[in-house]
């Protein structure tokens, strides 16, 4: 009698349908992994699961916005078909009102938004599925961004939020260590994406790269220990990822 296949690992990709979360998507799935993917643009994310099933990955798509709490029950009931989760890449963001209004006067129900699926959703989705990721000893990829740090004129409001996700990041790395479930957050640098050309309305942004751009990094630190990664803050775009000795 032949033995059973190995298990393939599982992973859950929020804001999957375009840009980097397509992207990650893609090499997840080339990587052997079994996906969940997630976004608000049904139609999207349909062409990009359906794309990656000619392909031969096994992907599901379940469309929704993460903020939604129904939806993220959803994604829970998903992941427990699987029995674990061993990588949850909180990618799906908010940019707020576009052009980008000075933090003196950005709209507070919009800033809302912008920290209810930047902050709470990932928090919540971290929350809702530690029970499967615990037993995978897996790994949670928050993305954050430079804003968290630059104090852009305009960035305040995203940034704010992204700053934030990098405190999560740091204090969830701290609490779950002893469950074995590392978390990091990633800043992937300026690329050229929808998100990105909504932040400057009518200017050309062919200057920055695509998210293929990071893949290298991708490829890095899904090779590494994630006990030895949890807690750091990387830049996708460095010349060098190394975790400080």
């Amino acid at each position: 009698m032949s033995a059973p296949a190995p298990r393939r690992p599982l992973a859950l990709v929020t804001g999957g349908s375009r840009g980097l979360g397509e992207v990650l998507a893609r090499f997840l799935a080339a990587e052997g992994f079994d996906l969940l993917v997630t976004a608000r643009g049904e139609a999207a994310l349909s062409r990009g699961a359906a794309e990656l099933r000619a392909r031969g990955a096994n992907v599901e798509e379940v469309p929704g916005d993460v903020a939604d709490p129904v939806h993220r029950h959803e994604l829970r009931r998903r992941v427990d078909r699987h029995g674990r989760l061993d990588l949850l890449v909180n990618n799906a963001s908010e940019l707020g009102p576009s052009p980008l209004p000075p933090l003196a006067e950005h709209p507070l129900p919009s800033l809302e938004r912008v920290f209810q699926v930047n902050v709470l959703a990932p928090l919540a989705l971290v929350q809702e599925l530690l029970p499967p990721l615990a037993a995978a000893r897996g790994t949670v990829v928050n993305i954050s961004s430079d804003a968290a740090l630059g104090g852009y004129p305009g960035w305040g409001g995203y940034g704010a939020s992204k700053a934030a996700l990098d405190l999560v990041s740091l204090t969830l790395a701290h609490e779950l260590e002893d469950q074995g479930v590392a978390v990091v957050s990633v800043d992937p640098g300026d690329l050229r994406t929808t998100m990105h050309q909504a932040a400057y309305p009518g200017t050309d942004i062919s200057d920055r790269p695509t998210p293929d751009v990071t893949l290298p990094f991708w490829a890095w630190l899904l090779h590494q220990d994630p006990r030895q990664l949890s807690g750091h803050r990387f830049r996708a775009q460095a010349e060098r990822w190394e975790v400080p000795a």
